[in-house]
C-alpha cells in the first residue's frame, strides 16, 4: 500500500459506545505548503481521508456538489450559499465534512447552529450525515461525527445534538434521545444528544 501508518495513542484507538466496539487509529499529516493537517483514519482496515471543508476550501466544489446530489430534498441553493460562506466565516459554525477513501468522496456531515428544529436553545447540530451505500455497515459514520464532535469541543461547546427518524443508530454512538422537536414544514424528529 505505501503508506505508512503510524501507532495511535490507546486512547484514540478504541471507542467503546453501550455494547459496540470498533479500533479506530488516527493519525495526522502536515502539508507543509499550505500549513493545513490533514486528519486520516484506518477504521476497520478502511484508510479513510476526513476533510474539514474550512480547512481545504479547495474542496468547496465538490463538496456542494456532493451534498446537493446527497440531499435532494433541500434547494441546491441552501448548501452551495452555506458552504460558501462558511469558508471564511470568523464564526466557529457552520463547518462542513467529507470523508475520502482512495480520492472518492463517499461520505458528508455537517455542523451547524439549527437543523430546521424547534429546539433553537439546543446547539450545535451534527446534520446530513451520509454513508453512500456501499459502504454502510462498516461505523464510516462515526469518522464524521468524531471529527463534528471534536470540533464543537474546540469551540467551547459542551454538548452536541442531532435530529432523525432513526432509531438504535446514534445510541450505538453514544447519543441519548432527549424528545421531540418540529419542523416548519409540520413534521417532527427524534431529538439526541451528547456530551462532548
Amino acid at each position: 500500500m505505501g503508506l505508512r501508518l503510524p501507532q495511535a495513542s490507546r486512547a484514540e484507538r478504541y471507542f467503546n459506545f453501550s455494547d459496540f466496539v470498533f479500533e479506530i487509529n488516527k493519525f495526522k499529516k502536515l502539508n507543509r505548503k499550505t500549513k493545513v493537517i490533514t486528519t486520516f483514519a484506518v477504521l476497520n482496515g478502511y484508510i479513510m481521508k476526513i476533510i474539514s471543508v474550512r480547512e481545504c476550501p479547495e474542496y468547496m466544489e465538490p463538496a456542494i456538489k456532493f451534498f446537493q446530489q446527497t440531499w435532494k430534498s433541500a434547494s441546491p441553493h441552501i448548501y452551495d450559499n452555506c458552504i460558501r460562506h462558511a469558508i471564511t466565516s470568523d464564526n466557529p459554525l457552520p463547518q462542513w465534512y467529507l470523508l475520502e477513501n482512495q480520492k472518492q468522496i463517499i461520505g458528508c456531515a455537517g455542523l451547524i447552529t439549527n437543523d430546521f428544529i424547534s429546539r433553537m436553545d439546543l446547539y450545535p447540530w451534527i446534520c446530513a450525515l451520509y454513508i453512500e451505500k456501499d459502504h454502510r455497515g462498516k461505523s464510516l459514520g462515526a469518522l464524521l461525527m468524531e471529527k463534528a464532535k471534536d470540533d464543537a469541543r474546540k469551540a467551547g461547546f459542551s454538548h452536541a445534538y442531532l435530529c432523525t427518524d432513526h432509531i438504535g443508530y446514534y445510541e450505538k454512538f453514544g447519543f441519548r434521545y432527549i424528545g421531540q422537536g418540529y419542523h416548519p414544514w409540520n413534521e417532527e424528529s427524534r431529538i439526541y444528544a451528547i456530551a462532548l
